[in-house]
């Protein structure tokens, strides 16, 4: 009989605590939020889309850095050529640049794929009429000369507005 007794004294508390602990566990896993599967396939879709869209945003700062007029000229220089062909290349250069970059608007917002376009065409048009009113003959020179009178009498780059709106939506989706 006294073995029972003390199995008893020995059991019967640590049944208790046991029950106790079950009920505390037990209460806590019902108070925390039910995690969907959603939420996991949505966190592993942002983990692998973030270094996407960081680099989205790098690549275009960069295309935009390029593409900038006085940027342009110095990279390409046009010597050796004539207003005509360093026209051609300008424009080819920023076309090539901005096919190799098209891919990219799926992970920018429209209205700054939309700003950066803009800067494109912009580049685009202000190296037309800068060799519009020159000899296609004459040196490539004379077109660098003539871009650079108009940016500066624009003020702006097309360029840095569109670095501005890339910026503000960079900022406002990672800071």
């Amino acid at each position: 009989m006294e073995l029972i007794s003390d199995l008893i004294k020995t059991l019967l508390p640590a049944g208790l605590v046991l029950y106790a602990m079950y009920l505390t566990v037990k209460t806590l896993i019902d108070k925390m939020p039910v995690q969907h599967p959603q939420i996991g396939h949505n966190l592993n879709t942002h983990q692998t889309l973030l270094p996407l869209r960081l680099q989205a945003y790098e690549r275009m700062t960069l295309f935009l850095e390029r593409i900038a007029p006085n940027n342009i000229l110095m990279r390409l220089g046009g010597q050796g050529v004539n207003v005509l062909d360093f026209q051609q290349i300008l424009l080819a250069e920023i076309r090539e640049e901005f096919s190799h970059n098209l891919a990219q608007q799926v992970y920018i917002s429209s209205p700054t794929w939309d700003a950066i376009k803009r800067a494109m065409q912009e580049t685009t048009t202000l190296i037309n009429v800068a060799a519009r009113d020159l000899d296609p003959n004459g040196p490539a020179l004379e077109l660098s000369k003539k871009i650079f009178d108009i940016v500066l009498n624009q003020g702006v780059s097309p360029s840095d507005d569109a670095l501005k709106v890339l910026k503000r939506d960079f900022q406002d989706l990672f800071l």
